[in-house]
């Protein structure tokens, strides 16, 4: 009985955490210091951060299946734009915990994937 009793408690606790974070919203996730960049995005950054991801499966989808390579939601544009140059005035790597990727996921725990295939620095092909 013990066991059930203990079991019960842990998914009450649960729901509960689950029901606070649903119910917190937008909003609630950390946030790492954005930096502001020079020019326009294809989107205003609030839409970006939620949506970016999308964009990019959709994109990725376009060019692999369909042979259709548009500028406007490439990753290669991504990186360009947002190229954080390090002490040697050269981009840096993904390796590196100040690349612009890095500075939301690590912060969201949110594992890149993309550059083990694409490069993660601008004008390098991979």
């Amino acid at each position: 009985m013990t066991g059930v009793r203990t079991l019960l408690i842990a998914l009450g606790l649960a729901a509960a955490a689950v029901t606070g974070v649903l119910a917190a919203g937008e909003g609630t996730a950390p946030s790492p210091a954005f930096r502001q960049w020079p020019g326009e995005c294809v989107a205003d950054a609030p839409f970006m951060r939620r949506n970016h991801m999308d964009l990019l499966k959709h994109q990725r989808d376009d060019t692999v299946h369909g042979g259709i390579r548009p500028a406007n939601h490439s990753l290669n544009a991504c990186v360009t734009c947002h190229a954080v140059k390090g002490d040697d005035g050269h981009p840096v790597t993904v390796a590196d915990s100040r690349h612009f990727c890095r500075t939301c996921h690590d912060t969201t725990a949110v594992r890149v994937d993309c550059f083990s295939c694409h490069t993660s620095t601008p004008g390098v092909a991979k």
